[in-house]
């Protein structure tokens, strides 16, 4: 059996790139909805409908367990998730606790899609996390757009954050957060905007060491297989994989 990843876009094969990396001996289903992408901009109506289509899609191909490698989704249905279906499922969110904890007295600055940062429960995580207020956030709905675009012309990456940026004081900064998984695609851009010893940190790397302490009590962990990914285009079986490859050896070079 299978684990799904699931994501409005191809944000998320920047977590199965973790994945791959800590559990190659599983095998993977990707679905990427790109019909409806980008979220963040649409309701929160819209979004926990289109997140039980792609789901109950994902759970009729047998999965054993779920990765929902989207910040917006998972801030919108995870709930809703876990208590319709019994397979493992894990979400995102944006990592303000570990931000907060390595600030060393500086402010942080959390990147995430507009419908993330409105929503109660990242409202709800910085409330009990930040007791000094000292938790900036800034929605980047532009970097999105051009991920699924393969965009990575460095010059056109840089202006547009540097224009989103411009009335922040990037100095005060000691830590920031990549809330949306499609943002790390960008790290290398976001490391010269910011100071040298800015912290910048996803959750990416957590959620899939979560994921593997879940199979492993659960005894679902897998020694059979070898990375071997099927990919799917809101329902649409991509027989070679060959654009959401791309993105995986952008995410892994």
């Amino acid at each position: 059996m299978r684990i799904g990843f699931f994501d409005s876009g191809v944000g998320g094969i920047t977590v199965l790139n973790e994945a791959l990396k800590l559990l190659p001996n599983e095998d993977y289903i990707y679905y990427a909805d790109v019909d409806n992408v980008p979220y963040g901009p649409k309701t929160k109506e819209q979004v926990k409908q289109y997140v039980f289509n792609a789901v109950d899609f994902l759970i009729r191909q047998q999965i054993k367990a779920l990765v929902v490698a989207c910040n917006t989704a998972t801030s919108i249905a995870i709930k809703d998730l876990r208590e319709k279906y019994s397979i493992p499922i894990l979400g995102m969110e944006p990592a303000v606790k570990p931000a907060v904890e390595k600030s060393n007295g500086k402010r942080v600055l959390v990147f995430a899609t507009e419908l993330t940062l409105k929503e109660d429960k990242y409202h709800n995580l910085v409330t009990t996390i930040d007791s000094n207020n000292i938790v900036d956030e800034l929605a980047l709905p532009g970097l999105v757009l051009y991920a699924e675009n393969f965009v990575f012309d460095e010059k056109i990456i840089e202006d547009y954050l540097r224009e989103q940026l411009k009335r922040f004081n990037l100095e005060q900064y000691g830590t920031i957060v990549l809330g949306c998984t499609h943002f790390p695609f960008y790290k290398n851009i976001f490391e010269r905007i910011f100071r040298e010893d800015t912290d910048i940190i996803d959750g990416n790397l957590g959620t899939v060491r979560h994921l593997k302490n879940i199979l492993e009590q659960k005894k679902l962990l897998s020694n059979s297989g070898n990375g071997n990914i099927i990919y799917f285009s809101s329902g649409r079986h991509e027989h070679d994989g060959g654009k959401y490859k791309k993105y995986l050896e952008r995410a892994h070079p």
